[in-house]
C-alpha cells in the first residue's frame, strides 16, 4: 500500500509576452521559408497563439498602419514587408498551333469524345468548365 500523499499540481498561470518578445517571434517568422509551427516550437509557443500575433500583425499592415517590430539593427528597425500592388499589363500571343484538342469524357457507360480546335482554346476551356459541374 502505498502511503505517499500525492501533493497537487502548482496552478498553471498565464504567461504574458512582452512586446518586444512579440516583435522578435513575428520578425523570425518574416523570414523566408521559416513556417509558424517551426518558430512556435522554438520559442516554446502553442502554433495557434502565433497565428494570432501574425493575424493581428498582417491586419495591422493591411490597414495601412505602420508597425514596427522593435528589433533594432544598426540605426534601422526592421518592418514587416511593405505590400505594394503594381498594375501590369499582359499581352498574350497567341500562336497559330496545328492539331486539335481531342478529349474524352467517360462517365459509366457512356463516353463522349470531343475534337476541338486548337485556335479555340479558350473556348473549349469554358465549355469543358460547365460541362464537368
Amino acid at each position: 500500500m502505498d502511503t505517499k500523499a500525492n501533493s497537487p499540481a502548482a496552478p498553471r498561470r498565464r504567461r504574458k509576452h512582452s512586446p518586444e518578445f512579440k516583435a522578435q517571434v513575428i520578425a523570425a517568422w518574416l523570414k523566408p521559408g521559416v513556417s509558424i509551427a517551426a518558430v512556435a516550437l522554438a520559442n516554446q509557443l502553442n502554433a495557434n497563439f502565433l497565428r494570432t500575433w501574425v493575424k493581428a500583425h498582417r491586419d495591422s499592415q493591411q490597414a495601412g498602419t505602420e508597425v514596427s517590430l522593435g528589433i533594432e539593427h544598426g540605426r534601422e528597425s526592421i518592418r514587416g514587408p511593405a505590400t505594394t500592388l503594381v498594375p501590369i499589363t499582359l499581352q498574350t500571343v497567341y500562336a497559330q498551333l496545328s492539331g486539335d484538342i481531342q478529349i474524352e469524357i467517360r462517365r459509366q457507360p457512356t463516353v463522349v469524345k470531343v475534337t476541338w480546335p486548337t485556335s479555340e482554346a479558350t473556348a473549349c476551356a469554358q465549355w469543358l468548365r460547365e460541362v464537368l459541374r
